[in-house]
């Protein structure tokens, strides 16, 4: 979603953190510093073999310390910054074994402070729009900053991507990652109540990435919708256009959108559309086509209502994605009730990511599951209400594979 804003708008973001053009210029980047390269020696010799370690990453102008954890099961490797609890890289095999990047991000602080679209974020309080960035709970009334176009956008013009997260390693026989915790003080953002956060990343032995929501408040009530933002090209970080890409999508229905990409209220089947993915097809098939949605949203960057019944443990497939010329895969499953498919309508080239590779329209897709856009105002979405004493949690889970 225009999580992508345009370059002149996130710019603007750099004076909501204090990042004017000589302010940024205080971030330090660590591989700057030193010369260091911008990619880690590998890690893992075999396949199974789970490792993690911490490296300096760089320093915000406040003195605030970015570390970067990489972690990998030999197979896969991830690396994090505590900085928005972002996911920098996800390295994973194609078909043929050669390992690439296939995760759009930057290899210093400073880009990530004043141009990230959210690239691997962790996202809060509030993923995707709220309305004019207003919302009420119990008759009182609340205003968040608005930061696209007239709404807000994933947390207003500070979310939690642009925070220094703690993190403490994570590793049993049979996983290895990290938990990033993060404390928003009542009226952060004009959010209320005190909102602790703790959302774990592990990888498993079988090339699961598992993220782990948990939350609470205290004071007040307040609203929860927390998600991740990687976006992925499975032929590997800036190498083109993603509609090559297949999609299935476990979603008989969504939510349209009106002309700021909130939605109207309506959960409209798919069927007989261009947003009906529930059998393999190209991400490119329709994305040009005519059809009223596409232009509002310049591609596809809507909220899809997820189908099925859930497992036990609440899960439930949600999408497979499948790069058919190098053969990778990333089949999610989620607790979450919807999920935002956004194709990347927003890139525009204006910056440079990992590898000094420069990321246009259709590069990437990103896939957020979540609970509704603009659900506090929308009464028939499900709810996002969080009150004291009890607990937010939410479950995604990404299996990187080949075919």
């Amino acid at each position: 979603m225009p999580d992508h804003l345009p370059r002149r708008q996130v710019l603007r973001t750099a004076g909501a953190l204090g990042l004017g053009a000589a302010t940024a210029g205080a971030l330090t980047s660590t591989a700057e510093a030193t010369g260091a390269p911008d990619r880690f020696a590998p890690m893992g010799a075999h396949h199974g073999k789970l490792e993690i370690r911490k490296d300096p990453f760089g320093t915000t102008p406040d003195g605030k310390k970015v570390d970067v954890y990489t972690f990998s099961n030999g197979r896969v490797t991830i690396s994090m910054l505590t900085w928005g609890a972002t996911i920098q890289r996800v390295e994973t095999p194609d078909r043929r074994g050669r390992v690439e990047n296939i995760s759009l991000g930057f290899d210093n602080l400073p880009d990530y402070a004043t141009l990230s679209p959210y690239f691997g974020s962790t996202i809060g309080r509030f993923g995707n729009r709220i309305a004019k960035g207003k919302f009420s709970i119990d008759g009182a009334s609340y205003q968040i900053p608005v930061n696209n176009g007239e709404n807000a956008l994933h947390g207003g013009t500070t979310g939690f991507d642009k925070r220094v997260w703690s993190a403490k390693t994570v590793q049993t026989s049979k996983a290895v990652g990290v938990a990033f915790s993060y404390v928003s003080p009542d009226g952060e953002m004009g959010f209320p109540g005190e909102l602790t956060t703790t959302v774990t990343y592990t990888l498993d032995r079988d090339d699961n990435l598992r993220i782990d929501y948990h939350a609470t408040v205290k004071g007040k009530p307040t609203i929860v919708n927390l998600t991740n933002h990687v976006y992925f090209n499975l032929a590997g970080e800036g190498s083109g256009s993603i509609d090559g890409h297949v999609l299935q999508l476990n979603a008989p229905k969504y939510t349209p959108v009106d002309a700021g990409l909130i939605p109207t209220g309506e959960i409209a089947p798919v069927a007989g559309t261009p947003f009906d993915f529930t059998k393999p097809t190209a991400i490119g098939a329709r994305l040009r086509g005519d059809h009223p949605q596409l232009v509002v949203g310049r591609g596809y960057d809507h909220n899809f209502v997820l189908g099925g019944k859930a497992d036990a443990d609440g899960m439930r497939f949600a999408a497979r994605f499948w790069e058919p010329a190098e053969g990778r895969t990333v089949t999610v499953h989620t607790t979450e009730p919807g999920a935002q498919f956004y194709s990347g309508n927003f890139l525009d080239g204006t910056f440079r990511g990992i590898g000094n590779k420069a990321y246009r329209q259709g590069d990437a897709f990103a896939f957020e599951t979540q609970h509704f856009p603009d659900s506090p105002n929308q009464p028939n979405f499900p709810s996002t209400v969080l009150r004291p004493g009890q607990t937010y949690k939410s479950t995604t889970v990404y299996s990187f594979g080949t075919k």
